[in-house]
């Protein structure tokens, strides 16, 4: 058999010590399936006395993980730190300069470094593989890059986000309110006590930078995403959806149209008959329109040591069976920087939940603001309180400001914005307008 294949491991967190487990318990099978050995040798972390559940005695410890990308008695590198500076931008770099191949699960790195770090690869002849860069588990980075590589696609959008997912799932199912699954997930560990980058939508919009790159060749630009969180959704949504034959989703959606590659990350309605649908709990799950091809949609964990050290493993057994693709599927001097197609030309239907205030005149101004802008009504739903007895205002209108819930047929996103910027100035709603795109098959 031929020699091991001898592995540098910048990072021993979760996925880190994973990884070292799963090459361990797996050592003979992968040896059989890639004809040599796969074997950590090295480790690097910030600290060396941390304690892990994992005995890291019979690795060589280096201190500084550029040092250990440069160790010529590692064959490859690979890349668990995060974070798309320093020291893991520098150690990868320094791999990659030097000819070695780089495995990475740092999402954040290639969102922001990912052509340039193709560029050098590719330029050293060195690999460079993310599958754990994106859905952890689910390995649409091959599919996309190898299995579909003959496909020309048109559109790929999924759940990219565990927290968000298992939260908007659990305010469905429990009636509660985002504040409370949010909560709920904190305990779970499932958000971070800051998580603001998983549910305002960043941590999706890096991860759909990355497939839209890989599915349309285009360099990787988390700047050209449109993003929106989920923090604004409110049972009262879920509700509607629900009635009207929809869930509600943060997904990330990139699709090619006459104006250029749209990119976008927001809560969607989806029909509830389609697979992304039935997708609950932490679990990711991309669908993947090409030509040719009735959608194909992928699903499973995204997220978690397991799960991400699986697709580390994957791409260390390509490495050892001498699998070489370029990072992005296309070489990368010819990807071509991304022409951004405007969010308001964005065209689809559209939920639109508004308070309109309960006197003569407001449905009939609200009708006329959408009817200028060229906006047709697919259904109107209306939902009033009941209450032993109206409650009187000043004006001498009754009862408080009532929900009105809106379906449009497909309009564009500016003719929605500039119709209900004309409602608010008429004041006759309260508070502000809730809009979610509805995303068809």
């Amino acid at each position: 058999m031929a020699e091991p294949l001898k592995v540098g491991l910048a990072g021993v967190g979760t996925v880190g010590t994973a990884v070292i487990r799963l090459l361990a318990e797996g050592r003979d099978k992968l040896a059989a399936r890639g004809g040599r050995p796969i074997e950590v040798v090295a480790v690097s972390a910030r600290s060396r006395g941390k304690r892990r559940n994992i005995d890291l005695k019979k690795f060589r410890w280096v201190a500084d993980p550029v040092a250990l990308a440069r160790d010529p008695s590692i064959d490859v590198l690979v890349e668990v730190i995060g974070g798309a500076g320093d020291p893991a931008k520098r150690a990868v770099e320094t791999a990659l300069a030097a000819g070695k191949p780089v495995v990475t699960a740092n999402k954040a790195l290639l969102a922001r470094h990912g052509h340039r770090l193709a560029m050098l690869a590719e330029r050293h002849r060195a690999v460079l593989d993310f599958e754990a860069a994106v859905a952890g588990g689910i390995p649409i980075v091959k599919t996309l890059r190898e299995g579909l590589n003959g496909n020309s696609f048109t559109r790929i959008y999924g759940i990219l986000n565990g927290t968000c997912n298992y939260i908007l799932s659990r305010m469905e199912e429990g009636r509660l309110t985002f504040e409370e699954c949010l909560r709920d997930a904190q305990r779970l560990g499932y958000a971070e006590a800051d998580p603001t980058f998983d549910v305002e939508g960043h941590d999706t919009a890096q991860k759909l930078a990355i497939l839209a790159s890989l599915a349309f060749g285009t360099k990787v630009d988390p700047d050209a995403v449109y993003v929106e969180g989920i923090s604004s959704i409110t049972p009262a949504d879920l509700d509607a959806a629900d009635e009207l034959g929809y869930r509600i989703k943060l997904l990330g959606v990139a699709v090619r149209t006459e104006a250029g590659i749209e990119q976008r990350v927001h809560p969607t309605m989806v029909p509830k008959e389609t697979a992304i649908a039935q997708v609950m709990g932490v679990t990711n799950a991309v669908t993947v329109d090409a030509d040719g091809l009735a959608p194909i949609t992928l699903v499973g964990p995204g997220a978690g040591g397991t799960a991400t050290a699986s697709a580390v493993v994957s791409d260390l057994a390509d490495i050892a069976r001498g699998v070489r693709a370029p990072p992005f599927g296309h070489p990368a001097a010819r990807m071509t920087t991304i022409r951004k197609a405007p969010m308001q030309r964005h065209e689809g239907g559209y939920y639109i939940r508004l308070l309109a205030r309960d006197r003569p005149g407001s449905a009939a101004t609200i009708a006329r603001r959408l009817a200028q802008q060229r906006i047709s009504l697919e259904s109107i739903m209306q939902r009033h309180e009941v209450r032993t007895a109206p409650r009187a205002s000043r004006s001498g209108n009754t009862g408080d400001p009532v929900p009105v819930i809106l379906i449009t047929y497909a309009t564009s996103e500016d003719a929605v914005r500039k119709a209900l910027a004309a409602v608010r100035r008429d004041r006759v709603i309260s508070g502000r307008p809730q809009v979610i795109r509805i995303e068809k098959n």
